[in-house]
């Protein structure tokens, strides 16, 4: 595996760590990540009558959503939005359980050169906003071939059409001349939710009770006779009837995957996996007490000046923490710079200065920030399907040779790139290795 530089966010701890299962020694499926996909789908097959063992490489659950303390506070480092709420089933389940879920504020702030826009900025830039969905919406739909997202945008948005390419760039995790128009983020805002105590521990409390062993990867998994044999290094071979790979696409990716197969796959299959590109999308989180945006859990617009900041969440859980979000080209400046966290730091000190005044940063720290694309378990945020490459997530749903199924928020259409969609994918995996396996 390339070796990577140690990502800034890997020491803290998660708050939620649930009591879990010894692992079966000959278990019908190996669940290959501990994720919101691996976590899913050891539900789903449990509940399905057959026998699971899940082995996760990090020494915690979850994948890349998890949950730490910083300040005495629950606070997301990964996934944090429960997206998409009528489609969603970690938002089914959690209202089914009873967890505390809030729906997420329509209010937003528009700040204009140092200043709260002012109503007419407001409508005109939420006028940019719709004609650039509608667009993009309907650019999808139309018969042909597949094209960059960024070939839909209309002209004449005015001075508002630059900050809506950011913002979908940064949600999309690349630019939109880098994404499929079939991939455009059209996932309704309108219905997602929050979840108090964190997404991530939210998360882990799923995984209670189930056979999982942490600080355990696969480097290699041997599908070449009857089931499947993964070695786990030091901890000896583990045999099982079939497998199910939930590591991202990236750790998976040639020329150096942290899992190899033996035999290889077959050429479709690994053309399907390395065609995908890294999505990212990181937090800086702020601790700024006098913030000048008031109401909890509200996104913000920062536009004028040289630098903008492409996301910002402001008073999360009504807090003082905030979200600076990083996309790929502020990811790509730190990363030639190698300036790693200080540089993050310095990064959004210089643009909030800019935005809101040197002066309403006197209280301003930075008390974590993520690096995902150098975290050796997910090298990115989650994975982009370029244009022409929308495909590959069916054939990654087929079984390769009823033995090796795929799981993943890549290979969700309705719910990419986000935990909700790993685990419904989880899910599906699980129904279709029943299925197969005869359960």
């Amino acid at each position: 595996m390339t070796r990577m530089p140690r990502a800034a966010h890997q020491h803290l701890p998660p708050t939620s760590v649930p009591p879990l299962a010894d692992l079966p020694t000959s278990p019908d499926v190996a669940v290959i990540g501990a994720g919101a996909a691996g976590i899913g789908a050891a539900r789903r097959l449990r509940a399905l009558g057959l026998s699971v063992a899940v082995l996760e490489a990090r020494p915690r659950l979850g994948g890349r959503t998890v949950t730490t303390a910083l300040r005495g506070h629950p606070v997301d480092l990964g996934a944090h939005w429960l997206h998409a709420g009528p489609i969603n089933p970690l938002v089914g389940l959690g209202l089914a359980r009873g967890e505390p879920l809030r729906r997420a504020a329509q209010e937003s702030h528009l700040w204009v050169g140092r200043r709260p826009g002012r109503p007419a900025e407001e409508a005109a830039f939420g006028r940019a906003w719709s004609v650039a969905d509608r667009a993009m919406t309907d650019g999808a739909r139309l018969p042909g071939a597949d094209r960059p997202a960024a070939a839909a945008l209309p002209p004449g948005l005015g001075p508002w059409g630059k900050r809506v390419s950011l913002v979908h760039g940064l949600v999309s995790g690349r630019p939109l001349s880098e994404i499929s128009l079939h991939d455009f983020p059209s996932m309704e805002y309108g219905d997602n939710f929050f979840i108090a105590g964190g997404y991530g521990a939210y998360l882990a409390r799923l995984a209670a009770g189930l056979p999982v062993a942490l600080g355990t990867p696969v480097a290699a998994l041997d599908w070449a006779g009857e089931g499947v044999s993964l070695d786990l290094g030091a901890r000896g071979t583990l045999r099982a009837r079939a497998a199910l790979v939930t590591a991202p696409m990236m750790v998976l990716q040639e020329p150096a995957p942290a899992l190899r197969f033996a035999p290889d796959l077959p050429a479709p299959v690994r053309a399907a996996i390395d065609g995908f590109a890294t999505g990212i999308y990181e937090h800086v989180v702020l601790h700024w007490p006098s913030s000048p945006f008031r109401g909890r859990d509200r996104l913000a617009s920062l536009i004028g000046g040289r630098l903008q900041p492409p996301g910002l969440l402001t008073r999360v859980d009504g807090t003082p923490f905030h979200y600076f979000e990083l996309d790929v080209p502020m990811a790509a400046r730190l990363d030639a710079a190698r300036s790693g966290a200080d540089g993050a730091r310095r990064l959004v000190r210089e643009t909030l200065a800019e935005q809101v005044g040197r002066g309403s940063l006197r209280d301003l720290a930075v008390p974590a920030v993520t690096e995902w694309r150098h975290d050796p378990w997910s090298r990115g945020s989650w994975a982009v399907v370029p244009p022409g490459h929308t495909g590959a997530r069916d054939l990654l749903k087929q079984a390769v040779g009823e033995r090796i199924w795929f799981a993943g928020e890549a290979l969700s259409r309705e719910q990419w790139g986000t935990a909700g969609g790993a685990f419904a994918e989880g899910e599906r995996a699980a129904e279709a290795m029943a299925a197969t396996l005869g359960h």
